[in-house]
This record gives structure tokens, sequence and C-alpha cells, in this order.
């Protein structure tokens, strides 16, 4: 049932309208005021507002205004008994969709009402195909791609939560949005915060939103982002820089199902599904005191390893492709193609910077290269030098090192059987033999 708010001190106009809307179906509460109003904390999910310009204590315009910077964005019709031209002028620019004068008469109510909600709608439904059709695919060929993928499917068919581990680049938040699209969740919003990028002091008021008044600046209440993924899934990107503090509050509300904004009373149930993502090593986090164990464990109940690009060297001429043409199209360019050079060169990187630094590799190339075929010569320096003999300590040769140690124990553990040994490591056979000849790899 869609809930309607009246916020108007005339108790008799709150009535009238009360009884009009409930016999169409709606539920109602009404306020008088709005410290009436605020006193309510916004703890229900509202499809639509409507507000008096006139209140005993604030103006109305002011009040949606606040509605706005608290994140609520249901409709609103203003209300007024002695508007003019320029009340309903600021209230438009302030967000209202309609402006009603009184006496109200009930179809003219009725017909707003109706309107606002269908204009709602068609604003979620137009704002969620716009995301499916902007969103970037998922691209990959690789035995080790089409593996992470069907993982990530079976787990998201269920609410368990989801731990995405990996290196920077290789395309987590894609997953957790392919997560969020196969899962009951997927009518809802998905809600993304970037964990590294919020300040310490923030955080707690990020994830569970504030009061007005809750500290110096607080002027209005704001929704935080647990609120706002309601019905839907909040994706936690790099969640182990998250704070100790907040730590423990994001486990409360794993545990409870419920949290109070900074400087609220009230509890608010919520029900979203968490999906979280980390480029470190969570289980030395943990052992190094730096994150809760109870809080790892809650959140990886099914943690997925998202491979780094050099582990599935298959998925580069796909990626490189799928990237050539978007940026053609995007920077208004003829059609470009590769020649066979670039992907010997693409094929021999180890990409530490994984599908993103392929990413902005072949944009830089679209747009810097006046032909429409791209060979080697426009490829960025550092991929035609490759790594620097003179760095053996650098990030590249710690990758090979790796690599190699990698690659090496999986060829002992199969005696040196390439094909068991490229099972195991989920590389194609012919893969393996490309990497094993540019490591040098030798049997002993």
């Amino acid at each position: 049932m869609r809930r309607i708010w009246i916020v108007d001190d005339e108790s008799n106009i709150g009535l009238s309208l009360r009884l009009i809307l409930e016999r169409e179906g709606f539920a109602v509460t009404t306020f008088t005021s709005a410290s009436d109003y605020r006193r309510a904390n916004g703890r229900e999910q509202v499809a639509l507002f409507l507000l008096d310009v006139r209140l005993p204590d604030a103006s109305g315009i002011d009040l949606l205004r606040e509605l706005r910077a608290a994140g609520m964005t249901a409709p609103a019709v203003m209300i007024s008994g002695h508007g003019t031209i320029s009340d309903a002028v600021e209230a438009v620019h302030a967000g209202a969709f309609d402006f009603l004068e009184k006496p109200l008469h009930r179809d003219r109510v009725l017909l707003a009402v109706r309107n606002a909600l269908d204009q709602s709608v068609l604003r979620e439904e137009n704002k969620r195909l716009k995301e499916q059709v902007g969103s970037p695919r998922m691209i990959g060929a690789s035995p080790a791609f089409n593996r992470i993928v069907d993982q990530a499917t079976l787990a998201a068919k269920s609410d368990v939560r989801v731990l995405l581990i990996g290196e920077s680049g290789t395309g987590k938040e894609l997953l957790a949005a392919h997560i969020h699209a196969q899962s009951p969740f997927a009518g809802g919003p998905f809600i993304k915060v970037n964990c590294a990028a919020i300040p310490n002091e923030l955080m707690e008021s990020e994830l569970f939103g504030h009061e007005r008044g809750a500290f110096t600046g607080a002027a209005a209440l704001r929704r935080g982002k647990f609120e706002l993924a309601d019905s839907g899934t909040l994706f936690l990107d790099e969640v182990g820089d998250l704070p100790q503090a907040a730590q423990a509050k994001l486990l409360r509300v794993l545990q409870e199902g419920e949290f109070h904004r900074l400087g609220g009373e009230s509890p608010i149930k919520v029900t979203v599904r968490v999906v979280s993502a980390t480029n470190k090593d969570l289980s030395a986090e943990v052992a190094q005191g730096r994150f809760r164990e109870d809080l790892y464990y809650r959140l990886a109940v099914v943690p997925l390893r998202v491979p780094a690009l050099r582990e599935r060297p298959q998925d580069v001429r796909v990626l490189a492709a799928h990237f050539l043409e978007e940026f053609c199209g995007r920077n208004n360019v003829r059609a470009k193609q590769f020649d066979g050079t670039v992907f010997d060169l693409f094929e021999r990187y180890s990409w530490p910077g994984n599908a993103r630094e392929l990413r902005n590799v072949v944009e830089r190339m679209v747009i810097l290269s006046p032909g429409d075929i791209l060979d080697k010569d426009s490829a960025p320096i550092e991929l035609r030098l490759g790594r620097d003999p003179e760095a053996p300590n650098s990030v590249e040769e710690a990758r090979r090192s790796a690599e190699r140690e990698h690659i090496t124990r999986a060829l002992d553990e199969a005696s040196w059987n390439v094909s068991a040994a490229a099972r195991a490591l989920g590389m194609e056979r012919t893969s393996l033999h490309k990497r094993i000849r540019a490591l040098g790899l030798a049997r002993t």
C-alpha cells in the first residue's frame, strides 16, 4: 500500500484529504507542523508528500528543500490558501510536481496525486533502463572468466553475502552489479560506497545517515546508504579500509537488520543484500588486528576470487576489441582496427592495472593515432619496452616472480603435465604454453 504524508496546519484540511485518499486505497499520515513531521524521522517509505506552503513554524517550500537534501525523492504537491505566482514558481524550482490552491476539490486532488505517482514510476523506470543500457557489459571468454561469472550467478540466487577478492581494475564492481541484477533484489536500488574515498569521521554518517542537529553543520536529516539501499543491494567497495568504529556498527546492522541514524533514538529496519569487495588479504588484516574477525566471517559467507587479467590472457583480445569499438563511437571518430602486432604486444604484457589499464591504453591509442589501423608503434612506450631490466625489484618483476612461482608449483604438482596444470590453473593449454615460454620456465 502506497503511503502519502500530509503536512498542513489546518486539521480540517488534513482530515478531508485523508478521507479522500484512504477511499482510494492509500495509507495516509497527517502532520500539522514541520516540527511534527521532523519528529517522525522519516522511517517509513513515502510515495508522495502533500505540503502546505505556509506552516506555523516553517515554509512548506523550505521543508521541501529539506526533504530533497535528505535524499527523499518522492514527488511533492504543494497546497496554498493564498498562493501567488511567485510561490508557485519557487515551489517548482524547489522540486514540487504540482501546486494546488484552496479550497481543494476532490477530483483536482486525485488528478494531481495520480499524475505525480505515475510520473514518479516513469522516472524510476527510465532511470533503471538507462542504467541497464549505459552500464558496461561483462566481457570475457576464458575458462577463468566463465568460472567466476558462473559462481557469482549461483551465489546471486539467494540473499547470501558475497565478498569479492581481487586486484584493482579486475572488474569487481561489474561483478557486484551482475550479482544484483541476477538476485531477488534486482527490482531495488544498487547503491555503491567506496570505503577508501570517505574520511573516517564521515563514514558513519555516510553509511547510516544523521538526524538534523546531530553535529555541527547537520542542518537537515540525511538518509545514509543503508537506508537508500533498502530492498536492494549495497556494494561496499574497498571494505578493508573501513575504520574500526564503522566496522563495529556495520557488524550490528548485519546481525540485527536495523540501525540508528547518527543522533537518532529510533531504530530503522532495512532489508539489504550486502556485496563487498577488497584488494587486500582480509585474513591477514584480521591476523594483524586491523579488521574484525567476526565481521570478516559475516561478509565472506561466499568469498569469490576475481582473477587478474594476466591469469586470463585469452580475454585481452576480446576486451581490447570491445574497448576499441566503444571509444571510436564515444569520440565520434571513424572505426579503427588493430593489426596483429598489437595483440602480440598486448598478450606479452602482464597488465598490472588489469582491465582498467587495458581500457586506458586503448582509449589513448584511439585518441592519439591519426590512422585507421592501430599497430604496435601506436601503443604506449611502456608496453613496447616491456619490463625494465635495470629494475629487478620493480612491481612488474614482483608480479612476474609471483606468477612464475604459481605456475611452477602447478606444473610440479602435475608432474609437468601441461594439460593437467592448465586445468588446475583455469587456463587453456596453449595459453599456459605461452606463459611457460615467456617466463623461461624449464623442468629441473
